[in-house]
C-alpha cells in the first residue's frame, strides 16, 4: 500500500523534481517506511510506500528489466504470485519479490490486457519512456483512489487530492454543482469530486495520455444475471464458500502480519471465521464500541472474541473523542461529509497502528453483494405496499427494519406513511429503491444560501446519474438495480473513500476485503435475488454457509447499520472551539455555501427541545465539514496537518 504522484509535462521545461516531492510529503502518511522518485524531461513519477510485500526489495518508482516502463502502484495484487509463475514460464526473469515487478513485467507482455488477469485492489500508473505516454487504471470497484487534473501544462495525478494542490498553479474552489450530488448521494458522481477542475478516474476504468490527449475506457463493469443462474441453493452454497475461503487466502498474503476487524456483524465474524479456518492460531482483531448504547454493539464483539478465540483490542468511542477528530477526518476525507461514522474509523485504523500492524482483513462489501441493507428491504416492503397504498397493515412491516431507532417502535400507519410515503406509487422509477433516502438527504439543501440557490436554479442531481446507468439497467430486477446503485455510488464513492482508504490510510493501515473480490462479485450477481434476500432475511446464503462457524446469536441478530452520534458531538454546552467557530456568521459568509439564518434556527430548535432528527443530524454534519473543507483547503490553513517528510527517499534522476 503506497501514495502515488506523477506528472507529465510535454513541454518539458518546468523543473519538476521539488514539485513532486511537494505531492508526496502531502500524502506521507500513506507511506511512511520509504519513498521514491522518477525523473525525466517529460515525466516524473512518485511513491511513498507502506512495505508489506517484498519488504526489502519493493521500493517504487520500479522500471522493467529494460528500463522502458517505468511504474508507480498503489495497492496489492493478490495473484501476483500465479502471475509471476506465468511469466516465468514465458521466460521472463525478476529483481525483486514484489507484486510492483510483477504487474510492470506483465503490462510489457501483455499491456492493457494485463487489466483482466489482476486480483486485486490498485490504482497504478506505467510511463512508457518508447511511447512518451503514461497508462493509469483502477480497480475494478473503486476501492484504491486516483485523482487528477489536466490544463494546457499538461497532467498531473495522486492518491489524493490533497497532493495535487501542493502543485501551485492548481487552486482549490468548491464546486457547487458537486457539492449538491455529495448532499443527496453523499459522494459526487465520478469523474466528478468537491473540487472544480479535479478528477476522479471511475472505478474499473484506464486512462492513457499522450501528446493527443486523454484516451478513458472502462475494463470492466457490474453485471447482474441472477434470472439466468442454473444452479441449485446447495451447489450456490459450495460455490461460494470455495470462492470466499480463497479470497480470504489470497488476502492473507504479507511479509507482515495481517490482522482483522470485528464488529460483532455477520460480516466480520465470518471473515475472522475464514481466516482462522484457513490459518488457525493467533489472530488480533479490533472493534469499536461508544460510549451511547444507542450505536454500541461491544456485547455482540465479546461474543464473538469468545467463539472465535481471537486476542482482542476495542476502544470505547465518545462524543467527545469525535468532534476533537472531525476536522482531520475531513482533512483526509477531502469532501464533506453527511455522517460523523468516518471518525470512530479514523479512531480504529489509529489503534491498529499503535499495536504495530499495517494490514487488517474487513467485512465490507457483503451488503452490497449480498443485499445485506435495509434499503433493499425496505424497496420490496415498499413495493408490497403500493399495491394498496391505502393499507394500514403493510406499511407496519417497515417497523421490523429499525428496531435500534427508538421512533419505530411505536409508529402507528399514519406516521409511517409520513416517512415512507414518498413516490410509493412511483415503482417505474429507475431510481425507486433509494427516492426516499436520497429526499431525506435532500433537506439538507433547503438550507442553502440564496446565493447557491440562484447558481442551482434549475439543475437537478439525476442529469448527472442517469447518463452513468448501464445499457442493461433496465431489464434488471428490483433488486439488481437497487444492488447497483448502492454499490456503484454509495460503496464506492462514500463507504470505500471516507470510512474505507482515507480514515484508515490517514494511521498507515491498508485495509483489505474478501467481499470485493471480483470473482466473488461476480458470482453473487449471478445469484437469484431470493438466494440472497429471501423474504425479508438479509444475506440468507451467507447465514446457512456461516452455520456453526460463528455464534448463533449474530447469525440471528436484526441487522444494525453502522452509525455514530452526531447531535451530541457537536451541540453541546462547551463544544470545541472549531465548532463555534464554523458555525459562526463569518464562516457562512466565506464559504457561502449554507444560509446562516436558517442554521441557527435549526439549532435553536435542536436546544431547545434537546432533540434532532437524522436529518437534522445530516444538515449539521454537513455544514460543519463543509466549512471545515472550505477553511482548510480553499482558505489553505490545511499546513497544521503537514509534517513534510519523506523517509528513505530515492531518487532516480533520468534528466
Amino acid at each position: 500500500m503506497c501514495g502515488i504522484a506523477g506528472i507529465i509535462d510535454y513541454k518539458g521545461k518546468a523543473n519538476k523534481k521539488p514539485v513532486i516531492e511537494a505531492m508526496l510529503c502531502a500524502i506521507n502518511y500513506r507511506g511512511p517506511d520509504e519513498s521514491g522518485i522518477y525523473v525525466s524531461p517529460l515525466a516524473a513519477l512518485g511513491n511513498v510506500r507502506l512495505s508489506i510485500i517484498d519488504l526489502a526489495g519493493g521500493q517504487q518508482p520500479l522500471s522493467d528489466p529494460t528500463g522502458r516502463y517505468w511504474i508507480v502502484l498503489n495497492g496489492e495484487i493478490f495473484n501476483y504470485r500465479e502471475l509471476k509463475e506465468l511469466l516465468l514460464r514465458k521466460g521472463f526473469t525478476f529483481r525483486t519479490n514484489s507484486d510492483t515487478e510483477v504487474l510492470v513485467q506483465l503490462y510489457a507482455a501483455y499491456g492493457r490486457e494485463c487489466l483482466q488477469m489482476l486480483n486485486g485492489q490498485f490504482a497504478f500508473a506505467i510511463w512508457d519512456t518508447l511511447e512518451e505516454e503514461v497508462f493509469m487504471a483502477r480497480d475494478r470497484i473503486g476501492i484504491r483512489p486516483f485523482f487528477y487534473h489536466c490544463s494546457e501544462r499538461g497532467l498531473s495525478f495522486a492518491s489524493e487530492i490533497k497532493s495535487l494542490f501542493a502543485q501551485k498553479d492548481i487552486s482549490p474552489e468548491l464546486s457547487f454543482r458537486n457539492l449538491s450530488q455529495i448532499y443527496t448521494f453523499w459522494t459526487a458522481i465520478t469523474p466528478g469530486t468537491a473540487f472544480k477542475n479535479i478528477l476522479e478516474l471511475s472505478p474499473g476504468h484506464y486512462m492513457v495520455y499522450n501528446r493527443k490527449g486523454i484516451t478513458i475506457r472502462q475494463f470492466w463493469k457490474l453485471n447482474y444475471t441472477g434470472s439466468a443462474s442454473n444452479l441449485s441453493f446447495t451447489d450456490s452454497l459450495l460455490r461460494l464458500g470455495e470462492l470466499l475461503r480463497d479470497a480470504v487466502r489470497i488476502r492473507l498474503r504479507a511479509d507482515v502480519e495481517v490482522a482483522a476487524y470485528l464488529s460483532g456483524g455477520l460480516d466480520s465474524s465470518s471473515t475472522v471465521a475464514l481466516i482462522k479456518e484457513i490459518e488457525p492460531g493467533i489472530l488480533n482483531t479490533f472493534s469499536i464500541g461508544f460510549e451511547d448504547r444507542n450505536f454500541d454493539e461491544t456485547g455482540y464483539q465479546e461474543e464473538a472474541v469468545r467463539f472465535l478465540e481471537t486476542r482482542h483490542r476495542s476502544i470505547k468511542c465518545s462524543s467527545e473523542e469525535i468532534s476533537n477528530s472531525f476536522p482531520r477526518v475531513v482533512w483526509h476525507s477531502e469532501t464533506p461529509v453527511t455522517r460523523t461514522a468516518p471518525a470512530p474509523m479514523y479512531l480504529l485504523s489509529g489503534l491498529v497502528r499503535k499495536n504495530n500492524i499495517k494490514v487488517v482483513i474487513t467485512g465490507e462489501g457483503a451488503d452490497e453483494m449480498l443485499a445485506g441493507y435495509d434499503i433493499f428491504k425496505e424497496a420490496k416492503i415498499r413495493r408490497f405496499w403500493a399495491l394498496q397504498p391505502d393499507s394500514a397493515l403493510r406499511p407496519t412491516l417497515l417497523t421490523k427494519l429499525y428496531p435500534y431507532l427508538p421512533q419505530m417502535k411505536q409508529a402507528n400507519p399514519a406516521i409511517l406513511k409520513m416517512f415512507y410515503g414518498y413516490k410509493l406509487e412511483d415503482t417505474g422509477n429507475p431510481f425507486y429503491s433509494h427516492l426516499l433516502r436520497w429526499n431525506n438527504s435532500n433537506h439538507i439543501k433547503k438550507h442553502f444560501s440564496s446565493f447557491i440557490k440562484s447558481e442551482l436554479d434549475g439543475y437537478s442531481v439525476l442529469e448527472d446519474l442517469e447518463p452513468g446507468l448501464p445499457g442493461d439497467f433496465e431489464r434488471w430486477d428490483y433488486l439488481e438495480k437497487a444492488q447497483w446503485l448502492e454499490t456503484s455510488i454509495f460503496m464506492s464513492g462514500y463507504l470505500l473513500s471516507s470510512q474505507g482508504d482515507r480514515m484508515a490510510m490517514a494511521n498507515s493501515v491498508e485495509g483489505r476485503y474478501p467481499f470485493l473480490d471480483y470473482r466473488v462479485i461476480e458470482f453473487c450477481n449471478s445469484l437469484p435475488g431470493d438466494f440472497k434476500l429471501h423474504g425479508l432475511d438479509e444475506k440468507y446464503i451467507l447465514k446457512k454457509l456461516m452455520k456453526n462457524k460463528i455464534p448463533e446469536s449474530i447469525l440471528k441478530r436484526s441487522k444494525q447499520a453502522y452509525r455514530a452520534p452526531v447531535k451530541s458531538a457537536f451541540i453541546k454546552d462547551n463544544p470545541p472551539e472549531y465548532v463555534r467557530e464554523m458555525l459562526t456568521r463569518e464562516a457562512f459568509e466565506r464559504a457561502g455555501v449554507f444560509d446562516f439564518n436558517s442554521i441557527s434556527g435549526l439549532i435553536q430548535k435542536i436546544e431547545k427541545t434537546g432533540n434532532s432528527s437524522e436529518v437534522d443530524d445530516m444538515v449539521l454534519a454537513s455544514v460543519i465539514s463543509t466549512h471545515l473543507l472550505h477553511n482548510l483547503y480553499v482558505d489553505g490553513r490545511n499546513k497544521s496537518f503537514l509534517d513534510g517528510k519523506l523517509n528513505n527517499l530515492k531518487i532516480v534522476d533520468a534528466t
